[in-house]
């Protein structure tokens, strides 16, 4: 068995399931298993412990929160099914965010899925600096004006301003998980 520590102070901390299992438990012994494609977002501050019996492999984000007024965030608790898919005007992936879109929440995670072939449908060119994880599937990847061939298990890193895109190429879906910083200035 093992068990997490807590994050310094003012630090948030989102936790998502690639494999295996984790419990969460907060300071009133309140309990939630968290297993494939499922997530937490712990609010800077959030005292809890986080537990696996057996292997589980994680994707952990941990930040400093920039605080915004009075606007407090929240603990959620999820799973990717259970969000709702998101309209794409004129693209064809399927997107889902894991969390709410209100301005507490400094970042954000989504969750993009291309069926073989599928592809951005514009080059895209953005202010934040983003990551990304290629959960599933495989394909090729443009920053700037170089290709990569990507597959399940591999990361990227994509500055700001810099162009980007995408195509799902195999015979299996593909899915990427992707941090982006939203609601804050970036400067």
């Amino acid at each position: 068995m093992s068990s997490s520590g807590l994050p310094p102070q003012d630090i948030e901390r989102l936790i998502f399931v690639v494999e295996g299992a984790v419990t969460l438990t907060n300071t009133s012994s309140s309990s939630k298993k968290l297993t494939v494609d499922s997530y937490a977002y712990l609010p800077p501050n959030f005292h809890h412990s986080l537990d696996c019996v057996e292997s589980a492999t994680l994707v952990v984000f941990e930040r400093r929160y920039e605080y915004l007024g009075s606007h407090t965030t929240e603990l959620i608790v999820g799973s990717t099914d259970k969000q709702p898919l998101l309209e794409t005007p004129g693209e064809v992936f399927e997107l889902r965010k894991l969390l709410p879109m209100s301005v507490a929440y400094d970042f954000n995670i989504h969750i993009m899925d291309f069926q073989p072939g599928e592809f951005l449908n514009v080059k895209e060119v953005h202010y934040n600096q983003h990551g990304l994880l290629l959960l599933e599937g495989q394909g090729i990847y443009r920053l700037g004006d170089n290709w990569y061939p990507v597959q399940a298990g591999d990361v990227i890193w994509m500055a700001p301003f810099v162009p980007q895109w995408y195509a799902a190429l195999g015979k299996t879906r593909s899915r990427y998980l992707l941090y982006k910083d939203v609601n804050r200035n970036p400067l």
